[in-house]
């Protein structure tokens, strides 16, 4: 997409971040981001759920309590409930409000051709979402990964902001930016298995590693075109130049044929 956000001097480490734009009444550095969301040790504690007791029933009316349960019975109890418990509320909702950006930044490139009301990240992730869901069965993919990469894919951009061409940065830069940006959304999420995973999600995806990352990349551009063809029949704005952008590139069958199809009713429009 093309240039939509700004750089501020704000650094987590050596480098300056790519932001969304934001007024004054909201404008937010990354610097005090961190500040407010210390990841200090007591901001990561895990509660454990206290899990319920069952209870042996006789001739349909006497309930009988259970018999105490020892100190080695409850060990495995209460780790078992700090395992599904991966990142403690505050670290929850903290990610979740840095992910709040995705849904109030707007994509880059129709900002740049000047659409109106255009998409946003999250918009964009939320469609790739229901195409991995929809998609046919294929041999050897798993499903609910497509999801979830999907969903990740763009989730640096909650920091960095639309990085295109446009905005003049090398592909290395942008890389390292959103790496950056997302070792800092993992700590802030507290760390564990759940951020390990969104993590090696996004990797994944950026290396074109996998089956389902190839099936996840054809998915951004389909996504994309489809928007477009969109916005050409609602605003009546020529954005021939994202059609010809993805034209080739589509790796996987799925995606050349969703491609294809966008095509044609294009052609009859």
């Amino acid at each position: 997409m093309g240039s939509g956000s700004r750089v501020l001097p704000c650094r987590a480490s050596s480098l300056a971040f790519l932001v969304p734009s934001f007024t004054s009444s909201t404008r937010l550095s990354f610097k005090s981001f961190l500040t407010r969301t210390s990841l200090s040790p007591s901001a990561s504690t895990l509660h454990p759920m206290a899990s319920s007791s069952s209870s042996s029933v006789t001739n349909g009316n006497n309930i009988n309590p259970p018999a105490p349960s020892s100190s080695s019975d409850r060990a495995p109890a209460a780790a078992a409930a700090a395992a599904a418990t991966p990142s403690s509320a505050s670290s929850a909702i903290d990610f979740l409000t840095l992910c709040h950006r995705l849904k109030t930044t707007k994509r880059a490139g129709w900002v740049r051709r000047d659409v109106q009301n255009p998409e946003s990240i999250a918009d964009h992730m939320y469609r790739m979402g229901l195409m991995a869901l929809i998609a046919s069965d294929i041999s050897g993919i798993d499903r609910d990964k497509c999801v979830k990469m999907a969903i990740v894919h763009d989730i640096a951009e909650a920091i960095v902001g639309d990085i295109t061409p446009a905005d003049g940065i090398s592909k290395a830069e942008k890389s390292q930016r959103e790496r950056e940006a997302m070792d800092h959304m993992c700590k802030l999420l507290g760390g564990g298995s759940r951020a390990k995973e969104i993590e090696e999600l996004w990797m994944e995806y950026e290396e074109n590693s996998s089956s389902e990352a190839k099936i996840v990349k054809d998915f951004d551009k389909v996504e994309m075109i489809l928007q477009a063809l969109e916005y050409e029949n609602e605003q009546g704005v020529d954005l021939d130049e994202f059609f010809q952008s993805t034209a080739g590139k589509f790796q996987t069958d799925v995606g050349k044929a969703w491609a294809s199809e966008i095509a044609s009713r294009r052609k009859q429009q």
